[in-house]
């Protein structure tokens, strides 16, 4: 069996402003420690998968910043770009037919660019369980994480009957379900039968392109047009033609809430998304007072907060359960509990001319 890895990695991280720009996305950002998420990312699969079997799909503007990134890791030709957003089930496709066209029917795990895993070696493992599986029985597994609270800001899926395979237990799934209200995230939490849907998959190329057939048949129909250019020189002509054209539709949407062939495998390597500031609070280090600090700052009675510092000190007073982040062009200032709305204040500011320069 062999097994590919492809990265995704064209989003802007709007709730990481104002240190996570258009051009310099969450993914490039070193929020962990010394490497970059995307190099995070990378870096956690070897040695399951040979960094020379890493792949990564971005967009054309994020492509020149990635490739310096990841050099020394990645050669630039296993750094694919959509020529524009068509959301994740035309990338996707368009990522796998790529890879088919160079090592031919294999098992292809889709990862993002911006978690955080802390049991990398367990996560190797889960991996090598979930290729082998999904290789053997034709199935797509999905990552499942085993939840640590009623998280209403995740997706779910609930477990249906198990298989067991090596030593890990993988279940056929039964239903994927939206982000909950707090009462029913509680209750499927208790129940034992639900799992966070991470967004990590695993499937053989053969066992996807069937069902891209079954459900998206337009979208597979004129992808398989640029997959005979595929590697030639007019390869770029026919994918901007095309590529546009698609169906704005994700993956989950258009394939995994649709396919009879979905399993999943509960992952217990300790994850977050790292999708917002104050999830920062689960993976960094806090101070005696709860406050997790990067950069200069100095606080009396400030607790339980986020305090990010590019350069400036920053110097608090009387304040509890906030986040502060300041850069050289930009101070945020919010509440913990409103940091979603991070993204709204990001689309304020691009309605707005005059604050362009910022994002």
């Amino acid at each position: 069996m062999k097994a590919v890895g492809l990265i995704m990695a064209g989003g802007s991280g709007t709730r990481f402003w104002p240190i996570s720009r258009r051009l310099y996305p969450k993914q490039a950002l070193k929020l962990i420690d010394d490497r970059e998420m995307i190099n995070l990312t990378i870096d956690r699969c070897v040695p399951f998968i040979e960094n020379k079997d890493m792949h990564i799909i971005t967009n054309e503007e994020q492509r020149p910043l990635l490739t310096d990134l990841v050099k020394g890791r990645l050669n630039k030709e296993n750094i694919f770009a959509e020529p524009c957003p068509r959301n994740t089930a035309p990338c996707i496709l368009y990522s796998i037919l790529k890879i088919k066209k160079i090592y031919g029917d294999v098992v292809v795990c889709v990862l993002s660019s911006d978690h955080y895993i802390k049991d990398e070696k367990r996560f190797r493992e889960i991996l090598r369980y979930a290729s082998e599986y999904a290789y053997e029985n034709k199935k797509i597994v999905t990552m499942g994480i085993v939840p640590t609270f009623p998280s209403t800001g995740y997706g779910y899926i609930k477990k249906g009957q198990r298989a067991e395979f090596e030593s890990s237990s993988i279940y056929h799934v039964d239903k994927f379900v939206e982000k909950p209200n707090e009462e029913l995230a509680k209750t499927y939490m208790d129940s034992g039968e639900y799992l966070w849907n991470s967004g990590m998959f695993v499937f053989k190329i053969s066992t996807m392109l069937d069902n891209f057939q079954k459900y998206l048949p337009e979208m597979y129909g004129e992808m398989m047009k640029i997959y005979d250019h595929m590697g030639a020189g007019d390869e770029d002509k026919y994918l901007k033609d095309v590529f546009p054209k698609l169906e704005k539709i994700s993956i989950d949407f258009g394939i995994m809430e649709k396919a009879d062939n979905v399993a999943v495998i509960p992952g217990d390597f300790g994850w977050s998304d790292v999708g917002t500031w104050d999830s920062l609070e689960d993976i960094l280090e806090a101070n005696e007072d709860g406050n997790v600090v990067h950069g200069d700052h100095v606080g009396i009675d400030t607790k339980n907060s986020v305090v990010y510092s590019e350069g400036q000190l920053i110097a608090t007073i009387g304040l509890e359960d906030v986040v502060i982040v300041s850069t050289k062009d930009s101070i945020l200032v919010c509440k913990k509990d409103r940091v979603q709305d991070i993204k709204d204040l990001v689309q304020k500011l691009q309605n707005d001319e005059n604050f362009q320069r910022v994002l």
